[in-house]
């Protein structure tokens, strides 16, 4: 099974706003900047969260995007569907029921072993990814990852997010830390 890229470009994106303070945002085009990306690319795939209720998009001059709910409520999985679709990777085109050697309909063992074994594939690889929070990315990455990149995309994350002065969005349910200062 082979993904496209805007998957790993999705789920890096979404694991950076996972990062941003309170209900600020982060432009695309400094998404596509941190990663290497054609912002017209990226764009895309931010649409397609965006469409999918994962990330929000906030218009305007200070706009940008942030998380439409908390990073453990959104799976990987809720990830690959909103990029890829929700059609199974293999489509079963009952290709021994064609050419010379064709046979009634009858004489075929329904459902073909091979589309069964490929759907009961299928079925373990979404069932890791829906266990897969988010949350549990950043994390790992907070503890596993070189101190040099940690603190490298902390500080891109502090220099590029946008405060919001709106109200609270689903994804923080709390002031962010400039919230709580200006009062």
């Amino acid at each position: 099974m082979k993904l496209g890229e805007g998957v790993e470009a999705a789920i890096h994106c979404a694991a950076t706003l996972a990062s941003v303070e309170g209900n600020s945002t982060m432009p695309g085009a400094a998404l596509a900047e941190a990663f290497g990306l054609s912002p017209s690319y990226l764009l895309k795939h931010l649409n397609m969260l965006s469409a999918a209720r994962i990330l929000e998009s906030v218009p305007g001059p200070a706009g940008g995007y942030r998380l439409a709910r908390p990073a453990e409520r959104i799976t990987l999985l809720d990830i690959v569907l909103a990029i890829e679709g929700r059609e199974p990777a293999f489509r079963c085109g009952e290709i021994r029921q064609r050419g010379p050697v064709k046979l009634d309909a009858s004489a075929y063992v329904k459902p073909c072993g091979i589309n069964a074994a490929m759907l009961k594939a299928e079925r373990a690889y979404r069932a890791a990814l829906a266990e897969t929070k988010l949350s549990d990315i950043v994390a790992t990455y907070a503890a596993e990852g070189d101190p040099r990149s940690l603190a490298a995309s902390c500080a891109f994350v502090e220099r590029h997010q946008r405060p919001q002065k709106s109200q609270l969005t689903p994804q923080t349910q709390t002031p962010s830390k400039h919230e709580r200062t200006s009062r």
